[in-house]
């Protein structure tokens, strides 16, 4: 398992845990199993909160999350109520923010294997994001060629965001909070959208 999904940072007044927002719940609850106890001896010395910061969670996640942080450590834990979106800037919540109409980034090439594309506004990919690929958009995502990485739209938690592809040969779609699993390739341009609190092809 890798380690990478929460970075840690020390600032005079807090500790800063910035989560991965790709990153599902269960694993960061185990990275956080493997961190604690080096956080545990820092805080031997020192009482500063606690901040989760990078990830917007539901209460339940953020219960769990606490608990396991204060099992382990007496502080105060808080989260954060914006996305960077990986560290980009800030970000407010936008759960109903109409996607319409959104700032967008347009990618004149193919994303290879191991390329990440993040952009708080929708991206555009002019060719095919490759199987190892990944790209996140705190709005819409559409693909003139093959999808065939991973695809987040509405990383902020925008449900309205919408995933669209020439045609879409992955096992996985990320709307928001939402996944879908793909268990065949999909042709005919389909387009992914939040309908009932679930992912939808159309």
């Amino acid at each position: 398992m890798q380690n990478n999904n929460i970075k840690i940072n020390q600032t005079t007044n807090e500790m800063i845990l910035n989560i991965n927002v790709t990153a599902e719940i269960q694993e960061i609850l185990d990275e956080l199993e493997i961190k604690l106890p080096k956080l545990r001896d820092f805080y031997q010395l020192s009482n500063i909160p606690i901040r989760i910061t990078g990830k917007l969670f539901t209460e339940t996640e953020m219960e769990k999350i606490k608990k396991m942080i204060q099992a382990e450590i007496s502080v105060e834990v808080r989260f954060d109520d914006t996305s960077d979106l990986l560290g980009l800037h800030a970000i407010k919540k936008t759960f109903e923010t109409q996607t319409e109409i959104s700032e967008t980034k347009f990618i004149q090439n193919s994303i290879r294997s191991g390329q990440k594309e993040e952009y708080p506004g929708s991206l555009v990919i002019c060719g095919d994001v490759n199987a190892g690929a990944e790209i996140i958009a705190g709005g819409n995502i559409m693909v003139l060629g093959a999808l065939r990485g991973v695809a987040h739209a509405g990383a902020n938690g925008n449900k309205k965001a919408i995933i669209s592809a020439n045609s879409i040969d992955i096992t996985q779609i990320r709307i928001a909070n939402l996944v879908r699993e793909v268990s065949e390739k999909t042709d005919k341009c389909p387009i992914c959208k939040v309908e009932n609190d679930k992912i939808v092809l159309l």
